[in-house]
């Protein structure tokens, strides 16, 4: 829902084409809490695979995701290299990487479904929103933090869901949030249209391809 509400706005401003939602992904981690829908990863980078390779058969050579939702980053990363090789510029845009986003929130406030990501929704979607039912609950540590990787399911961090404060969100830091999230997504997808098409293999850094 964020997610296209970012690109919608992107789009108009810079005239780029605007594509449906896709609206499930890789969110087995959240498994366990009732309502969650997901597919396997495999079935995800294949499915927004075949989308970009449709595009390419009518010409499309640069394609910007907006991406709204974190588990689904590295099949769409793999993919993007993939499609590279291919001929076609996959870009990966992600709305809590917009910058300023510190200046607006304390470390706590920027977790999953915390202060940002909850404000985001209380100005775009506030009928989907309870602030009731809002919590704040600090991440669990495992065992393995800072030594490996856990095999980890988001319950094990949280019961809630939360990762942090979210009782502070408001619409007014929402709107603020998906100001600078737009202009964070308008400026990449002006530099994307800029850019050179994709060439495979790609020239060495620091000096040019013979012809």
């Amino acid at each position: 829902m964020v997610a296209y509400r970012l690109a919608v706005e992107a789009g108009r401003r810079t005239g780029a084409l605007v594509l449906p939602v896709i609206p499930y992904g890789v969110s087995v981690h959240h498994s366990t809490f009732p309502g969650t829908i997901w597919v396997r990863e495999e079935v995800f980078r294949e499915y927004v695979g075949d989308v970009v390779r449709s595009l390419k058969s009518h010409g499309v050579r640069k394609v910007v995701v907006v991406n709204g939702h974190g588990g689904n980053l590295p099949a769409l990363l793999s993919l993007s290299r993939e499609l590279r090789r291919e001929g076609v510029l996959m870009v990966i845009y992600q709305w809590w990487t917009a910058p300023g986003l510190g200046e607006l929130f304390r470390r706590e406030e920027l977790g999953h479904a915390a202060a940002a990501e909850t404000s985001l929704n209380l100005y775009l979607h506030p009928e989907a929103v309870d602030m009731g039912a809002a919590v704040d609950e600090e991440p669990r540590q495992l065992f393995t933090d800072g030594l490996g990787y856990y095999p980890e399911y988001t319950v094990d961090r949280t019961g809630s869901g939360v990762f942090g404060v979210s009782t502070t969100a408001s619409r007014e830091r929402g709107e603020e949030v998906f100001r600078r999230a737009v202009e964070a997504l308008v400026k990449l997808v002006e530099a994307v249209k800029g850019a050179p098409e994709p060439r495979w293999p790609p020239p060495a850094a620091g000096r040019e391809r013979k012809a």
